[in-house]
């Protein structure tokens, strides 16, 4: 994984609450074992009519809109537990998603997958729902090291919350294999210092 650094980005807004991963990846694209191409069927069934075509009126059709970080309304990520939806986010070039709150295993597979899911409350949410409507081009700045985001329309900001372990692989960009062998050496020296029973 590319290790995390801070970013300033404009965002793209998307103010639906309960997006469950169905909506985020639609079933009929489980089948693929690799990751390429999941970016771009992220959202289909929201982003393409029954013949392929893009729907104007979806905010990822709209070229006002681009980004590295996706701001979308309360409860992102519920129903199955399927990775691929992370997939699909990381695929189409997102590394923050915004919500005032993700659901659990979606949460997980984003951080496993090198994206930052940022928790921030009702009202900083709606703050940069507004400020998009005012600007499409307003951007936002988060800090992992610091576990800050900034709205930079408005300076206001707000902390949000971490596992220490994945904000640490975030930043040295591992995922949990490359943690392990990274620590090769401490884990050899541990079995070496143990004495073993036969």
């Amino acid at each position: 994984m590319e290790k995390f650094q801070t970013i300033t980005s404009t965002y793209v807004p998307l103010p639906i609450e309960n997006v469950d991963t169905d909506q985020i990846i639609p079933a009929r694209f489980l089948k693929a074992t690799t990751r390429e191409g999941f970016g771009d069927n992220l959202f289909a069934d929201w982003r393409y009519d029954k013949e392929g075509n893009p729907k104007a009126d979806f905010v990822l059709n709209n070229p006002i809109y681009s980004g590295q970080v996706l701001v979308a309304g309360k409860n992102f990520g519920s129903g199955s537990s399927r990775e691929h939806a992370a997939w699909a986010i990381g695929g189409y070039g997102f590394k923050v998603v915004v919500s005032s709150f993700f659901a659990d295993i979606f949460r997980n597979n984003a951080l496993n997958n090198g994206i930052l899911p940022v928790v921030v409350s009702d009202a900083f949410l709606s703050e940069l729902f507004a400020s998009s409507d005012k600007n499409p081009k307003a951007t936002v700045t988060v800090n992992l090291e610091e576990q800050t985001i900034v709205n930079n329309e408005t300076g206001n900001s707000e902390s949000f919350e971490i596992n220490a372990y994945k904000k640490a692989c975030l930043l040295k960009g591992l995922d949990d294999i490359d943690f392990l062998l990274s620590n090769k050496d401490k884990i050899e020296a541990f079995e070496q210092q143990r004495a073993y029973a036969y």
